[in-house]
């Protein structure tokens, strides 16, 4: 599933294609996208913005409503010239919005909704900008006070709470609670304050990493397909733990662990010398 920088380059690019020009066509394969526009045309319209809200993506419109994409894991978008050929079979697109120069195709978007102002706000799986960790408007604070309510829950698994930080994904997960020697099946409860700023400070910086353009002797630390938590730039060394199960810890040499978490069971790396149980947890890392 696409993680929120992901998102967010998405939304950064299709801003740029759409962003105050007028919608000159739109069609979708779902019925209700398709009566909507038939209600109320988008054609005609201006895009007026275009955001990520964690794993969300949302197309603004002049005329007050809002598309609301989200790509679960087959989604994603793409931008044409008129003309130019796809990349994907047409049986795959499920919304086309067009403009004078581009097409901003959504090729196997599982989950579309067309939003008023009222329905957005009321829309609870919709993370609030204040949740959003690439948000200018992220609350730390209360990002903070948010994890520290979920005291019996593992750590990890609260870090994939998008109503907790919205834009952390599986993989960024294990990054972060690796950047910060935390153990990710330790309790919240056992974590320290300081220990839980410095989580989501983590979460901050990586993902800000990971949308970070070229601009002259700016680190880019996105390129292509490989994300990158560490320092290099060799694709191969670009994370710590993810994937890496019985490969040797980059930091300790100890052999780094994988195992499923949570109701999802969704999959957890880790270094169990980096990253100790907590003095007193009852943490269990049996398979």
């Amino acid at each position: 599933m696409p993680e929120g920088d992901t998102l967010f380059r998405t939304a950064r690019t299709l801003h740029r294609a759409l962003a105050g020009k007028p919608v000159t066509g739109f069609r979708s394969t779902y019925p209700l996208l398709t009566r909507f526009h038939d209600d109320t045309p988008l054609t005609g319209q201006l895009v007026r913005l275009v955001e990520s809200r964690g794993k969300w993506l949302l197309i603004h419109f002049s005329g007050g409503a809002t598309l609301a994409t989200h790509m679960l894991m087959s989604g994603s978008w793409h931008i044409y010239r008129p003309g130019e050929r796809w990349q994907k079979p047409v049986s795959h697109m499920r919304i086309i919005l067009e403009n004078a120069d581009l097409l901003a195709i959504g090729f196997h978007v599982p989950v579309a909704r067309m939003h008023t102002a009222q329905s957005l706000a009321r829309e609870l799986r919709i993370p609030n900008v204040t949740l959003d960790l690439l948000s200018p408007d992220f609350d730390v604070q209360a990002a903070c006070a948010c994890i520290t309510l979920n005291a019996e829950r593992e750590i990890a698994d609260v870090l994939l709470d998008q109503h907790v930080l919205a834009g952390v994904g599986n993989e960024f997960k294990s990054e972060i609670c690796f950047v910060c020697a935390v153990n990710p099946f330790a309790r919240v409860a056992s974590l320290s304050a300081e220990q839980i700023a410095a989580l989501v400070a983590a979460c901050q910086r990586l993902l800000r990493a990971n949308v970070l353009e070229d601009s002259g002797d700016t680190l880019v630390t996105y390129r292509g397909l490989h994300r990158r938590t560490t320092h290099e730039s060799d694709p191969g060394e670009s994370v710590w733990v993810y994937g890496r199960a019985e490969q040797p810890c980059r930091r300790c040499g100890a052999c780094i662990e994988r195992r499923l978490q949570g109701p999802d069971a969704r999959v957890t790396f880790w270094c169990p010398l980096c990253q100790p149980i907590p003095d007193g947890s009852d943490v269990d890392e049996s398979d």
